[in-house]
């Protein structure tokens, strides 16, 4: 009797395990164990980029597989942007954690992706390059530099200039179409140029007041505040600090699109915090502070489980970004105490909450990764995994988790405090190319034979209208 029980007692944990009901054991009040667990997701999360040490799956480095057709297809691939995403996610694994093990493989991506002139605008993402996009790689090189993260030597891209190169190319960009604001897509050809929305304009805030705080300058703030009224005045920020997504300028941005996406409330919330920090704790910033994360967790946060409300109910309706945005919701809410403590203890203690439940979502075991340990987006679902899994997932119960560490975690850097990332006040600035890719740069007596040609080739096809689009909800 006894060896019939425990047969059966191991063939039913064994069913459990293979079938995706255990979750991962994550114990909350013990920091060894929130890093355990931080290490086997962040390892997970990596077998999508690097399967194989030292082989990246895209042969390129920094660069996801992908991009999908279709932003439908969940499965076929990530954008770029999600790519400067995920490394930042691995800067904040070796800040919570200690663990460099991803640190070169980072330092890597985010030196390869910051592109021949060192703005985050590859040519080779010229067709598919958003005002957001490259904001998603330039905050994770601002985090680079709060958090100290190995310096490039002198002759490489330096994390803050490279932050500086893109605010120095975005501010001229905001135009006087719906009384200012910039434009959802970087180039006038792409669809989606003729959209302004929370997300391209909350990157361009959060990395101008980051600025303001490192640099100590106050003209990053002073467009930090011009952003956030703007904002306000054209209906993106309501009343009660709801966000929503944007509008078309052919409305004069009258026209918005009312969807909430949790990473709007969280790009915003770190700014304003930083913005709180470089005023010295003003009582406008802080207000604005406080009703941002009321709102954000009354929307975002039912029974104080993050909850994406765009799609999350029917997960059919979760495009291949839509699975990643918690990701940044909670990382961002951890990051803000550091700028504003005051709001430690309500961001404290649903990040606890959400964590607990993310652990447990993270039964998984699809065809391709049968270990029953991949992390789904359904926080609120337990251990019933919801049938998704990929980086988005990864990323989202990663920097839940490991957030957890942030009130033992150091204060981010400034240059007054110990911050040792060079800047360059003038970084992206005298390159026509950042607003048309199509203008032709000068050239050396080098490269006039063989680049010459080779930029002549995609001016051709530029203009011959061959251009690949991401479509108007595929690209963050």
């Amino acid at each position: 009797m006894m060896v019939h029980s425990t047969l059966s007692t191991l063939v039913l944990a064994l069913f459990v395990w293979s079938n995706g009901v255990a979750g991962i054991d994550l114990d909350l009040t013990s920091e060894d164990s929130i890093k355990s667990v931080a290490k086997t997701i962040a390892a997970d999360m990596v077998q999508y980029y690097s399967a194989t040490p030292g082989v990246i799956i895209s042969n390129i480095p920094g660069q996801l597989p992908g991009p999908p057709p279709t932003p439908s297809v969940t499965n076929a691939g990530y954008f770029w942007w999600e790519g400067g995403a995920m490394f930042g996610s691995l800067i904040d694994y070796w800040y919570y954690t200690g663990d460099t093990t991803y640190n070169n493989m980072t330092f890597e991506a985010l030196q390869h992706q910051s592109g021949p002139n060192h703005d985050y605008l590859p040519e080779n993402q010229t067709l598919g390059m958003g005002n957001d996009d490259q904001g998603f790689w330039a905050m994770s090189a601002m985090t680079a530099a709060e958090l100290g993260f190995q310096d490039p030597a002198d002759d490489e891209p330096q994390w803050l200039a490279l932050v500086q190169a893109v605010y120095n190319i975005q501010r001229p960009k905001i135009d006087d179409t719906c009384n200012g604001g910039l434009r959802w897509q970087a180039y006038s050809f792409l669809n989606g140029f003729k959209y302004k929305n929370s997300i391209s304009n909350g990157c361009f805030f959060n990395i101008a007041a980051r600025l303001a705080v490192y640099t100590g300058n106050a003209s990053y703030a002073d467009q930090a505040e011009l952003t956030w009224q703007w904002m306000e005045g054209v209906g993106f920020i309501d009343e009660q600090h709801n966000i929503y997504d944007g509008a078309g300028v052919d409305s004069n941005c009258t026209d918005i699109y009312k969807a909430q996406f949790s990473y709007n409330a969280g790009v915003f919330l770190l700014g304003a915090s930083a913005m709180y920090k470089f005023t010295n704790g003003s009582a406008i910033w802080q207000t604005r502070v406080e009703q941002l994360l009321t709102q954000t967790i009354t929307i975002f946060f039912p029974d104080g489980i993050a909850y994406e409300v765009a799609c999350e109910k029917a997960l059919i309706h979760c495009t291949i970004d839509m699975l990643s945005y918690k990701a940044y919701l909670t990382r961002w809410m951890a990051a803000a105490t550091k700028f504003a403590p005051f709001i430690t203890d309500r961001v404290v203690a649903v990040l606890k909450t959400s964590a607990a439940a993310a652990a447990k979502q993270c039964s998984g075991s699809p065809a391709d990764r049968p270990n029953g340990r991949m992390c789904g987006l359904s926080w609120s679902k337990g251990t019933e995994w919801d049938g998704t899994s990929g980086i988005g997932q990864q990323m989202g119960a990663l920097e839940v988790i490991q957030s957890n560490l942030i009130q033992q975690s150091r204060d981010p850097l400034t240059n007054s405090t110990g911050g040792t990332s060079k800047g360059d006040p003038a970084a992206g600035t005298g390159d026509p190319t950042s607003t048309d890719p199509t203008v032709l740069r000068p050239l050396t007596t080098g490269d006039k034979a063989g680049a010459g040609i080779l930029t002549a080739v995609v001016v051709a096809i530029i203009l011959s209208g061959l251009v690949w689009v991401s479509l108007p909800d595929g690209n963050v």
